[in-house]
């Protein structure tokens, strides 16, 4: 199935019965398709990085990213010492007892943020199904101290890998995708034959939409709203391909409004019974100008979220590596 035009909520069940990773890695898995990041994986990724270069995929972190309010703020930081204090002497003596400043000053602060309010990773005890999260674990084993099992910590460390990227938007020739613009297999499959890229087990798969560029200037409904994304038929595309994680340039990954009348169905199949992370608000645009300057649409993607325990998300400070 390469469109949109058959499914139904009776295709969910079906990918979910065909395309589930359940049990796959043991009954005790919580880190799901990064199982599938061998060492092998790691080393042919570090194998790419050639060139000395480094580029960041992450959006900064501050009261103007993409939230609304309406389910997510953005970051707020609150500065608890500062540079006027040093100056104007309330930092002399120090505090907890160390003794006179002598020229001594600093700066101190503390954040606000969601984990989820900007590039984050999704964990695998993010979303649930029909009261189950991934690998059949009751969603009652995430209450208000935390995720029991599948916290965003058991991802720590393991989101090293190559890296394949999906600039569509530059390849379509279009300023983004969009919004209600579905990524079929097809699409995809004909994308990697042109730029002579060949999918791989354990490889994280990367999508640049256009979308967060176009809105980057004025938000708008960029976080829930309608927007490019996957469609529910990449499902099975991913689980064949043996992909490990997604990430992109979008608020929710798949293509919105959803085609079918089921919320966010590709988190359904490929997170909650694939047990692939998904990757949101990626800022993939200088990636995008990079990889048209040297034809290089692979690399090492290092992308660890933070060892927040029991979070159903994490802010992560996501690099490609050439």
């Amino acid at each position: 199935m390469t469109t949109s035009e058959a499914l139904s909520e009776a295709t969910l069940r079906d990918y979910i019965a065909r395309f589930s990773n359940w049990g796959r890695w043991g009954e005790d898995d919580e880190i799901g398709a990064l199982n599938l990041i061998t060492p092998a994986c790691i080393a042919r990724a570090a194998r790419l990085v050639t060139q000395g270069r480094s580029i960041s995929l992450t959006l900064p972190y501050d009261a103007f990213g993409p939230q609304n309010g309406g389910f997510r703020p953005n970051p707020q930081l609150l500065t608890t010492a500062t540079g006027t204090d040093h100056l104007g002497g309330a930092q002399d003596p120090l505090p907890g007892g160390w003794g006179p400043a002598k020229g001594f000053g600093y700066a101190d602060d503390t954040v606000i943020l969601p984990t989820q309010a900007g590039t984050q990773w999704d964990a695998l005890s993010h979303i649930f199904y029909e009261g189950r999260m991934w690998n059949g674990r009751s969603a009652a084993e995430v209450t208000s101290k935390g995720a029991a099992h599948n916290g965003i910590e058991k991802l720590t460390g393991r989101i090293v890998t190559r890296g394949v990227f999906l600039d569509l938007a530059t390849w379509k020739g279009v300023e983004t995708l969009e919004p209600g613009y579905a990524i079929t297999p097809d699409e995809v499959d004909t994308y990697c034959a042109d730029k002579g890229i060949a999918v791989e087990s354990g490889d994280a798969l990367i999508v640049r939409t256009g979308f967060m560029s176009a809105r980057r200037a004025a938000w708008g409904d960029y976080s829930g709203g309608a927007a490019p994304g996957l469609s529910l038929t990449m499902a099975p595309w991913l689980y064949d391909h043996e992909i490990a994680a997604v990430a992109t340039d979008t608020w929710g990954v798949e293509v919105r409004p959803n085609e079918i009348p089921v919320f966010q169905p590709l988190h359904l199949v490929s997170l909650v019974h694939g047990g692939i992370p998904f990757g949101e608000i990626f800022d993939l645009d200088a990636l995008a100008v990079d990889c048209r300057e040297d034809g290089v649409y692979v690399f090492m993607f290092v992308a660890s979220p933070l060892p927040i325990t029991g979070a159903a998300g994490s802010p992560v400070s996501a690099l490609a590596l050439k």
